[in-house]
């Protein structure tokens, strides 16, 4: 089974993201994953995530999005997570403002894998004291070492 800690990167664990809005949001994170991963276009995937956001907002409540979507030229899954300077509007199921995104990337067939990670994130998130730890990380490393640490049962 894949975990979530092996599609996440501390390159791709950021704290104190400009906000901003929904749309800048995403871009930024499309950025981030083009960055590390060149064969991956930050545009493609902007428009990957937005494409997904129209179906119905990824906005999970609690202060908590996970934008996700399959995405061409993905060869495994792949993770992000950032956390807003501000927080934004994410027209989230709970009506609260997002300040925790956790991103997933997957392959254009990746249908169990797919549902096997969003169900780990959420699962996760679904802790107050989870959303707290990421709240209160200093710094990126720190972001990361708390979904490492709560993949281990810490």
């Amino acid at each position: 089974m894949i975990r979530l800690e092996n599609i996440l990167s501390p390159g791709r664990s950021l704290v104190n993201v400009p906000g901003g809005s929904k749309k800048r949001v995403l871009e930024q994170i499309a950025k981030v994953i083009a960055q590390d991963l060149p064969d991956l276009d930050a545009q493609a995937i902007f428009e990957s995530l937005i494409a997904r956001e129209k179906l119905g907002s990824t906005g999970f409540g609690n202060g908590i999005a996970i934008p996700h979507c399959r995405m061409a030229g993905c060869n495994a899954p792949l993770s992000a997570v950032l956390r807003l300077e501000t927080p934004v509007d994410f027209d989230a199921i709970d009506g609260a403002p997002v300040d925790l995104l956790f991103v997933l990337l997957v392959p254009q067939a990746a249908t169990d894998e797919h549902l096997e990670l969003l169900r780990q994130i959420a699962s996760m998130l679904d802790r107050e004291d989870v959303r707290e730890r990421l709240r209160q990380a200093p710094s990126s490393h720190d972001l990361y070492q708390v979904v490492v640490d709560v993949q281990n049962g810490q």
